[in-house]
């Protein structure tokens, strides 16, 4: 359920441009959406991830200015933005405090050694630099239609298989463990 709430302005976003064609109609729909969902994540948690406030100020700010210039090239650029700034925040995450961020987030559940904690990190890192270069040459290399249908689709299964992965390199490592 939690990843239908995260993808949920995405999916509101391709539903509206698969409706009526155009992205700045799409774009403008996109930033309530967008908003709603961080006041929804406010009113029921009193907190709001990271992640959907970077989304949220990327989605107010180049989202505003494709609705302001009628150019779709602007929220284009959101996924790569968010992208390359998850990549710079885990790779300096390697050099700040005693714990990177993957293990930050996942070591109160697992138990690995120093080394394969830093290569899960680094993996993300590569992960969104490919995330982030693939979505500026599909943007500008290809038709809006593909970029749309690759925004929803396409980084969703770049996510899942890479998660996937991450799944058997972790499961080789914790049955070495035991």
């Amino acid at each position: 359920m939690k990843i239908l709430f995260d993808f949920l302005p995405i999916i509101i976003f391709f539903g509206v441009y698969k409706y009526t064609g155009d992205i700045i109609i799409a774009t403008a729909v996109l930033i309530p959406a967008t908003l709603l969902q961080v006041a929804y994540s406010w009113v029921k948690t009193k907190t709001v991830e990271k992640m959907h406030i970077i989304s949220l100020v990327l989605v107010v700010l180049l989202g505003g200015a494709t609705v302001l210039f009628g150019d779709g090239d602007f929220i284009k650029w959101k996924p790569t933005i968010v992208n390359a700034l998850f990549a710079l925040a885990f790779f300096g995450s390697q050099f700040i405090g005693e714990k990177n961020i993957i293990q930050r987030m996942m070591g109160d559940k697992l138990e690995l050694p120093f080394k394969v904690w830093r290569t899960l990190n680094l993996a993300w890192v590569g992960f969104f630099i490919v995330s982030a270069i693939t979505n500026l040459y599909v943007a500008f290399q290809f038709s809006e239609e593909i970029w749309v249908n690759f925004k929803l689709f396409g980084l969703l299964g770049m996510t899942v298989v890479f998660i996937i992965l991450q799944g058997i390199y972790l499961s080789s490592h914790l049955q070495n463990k035991e």
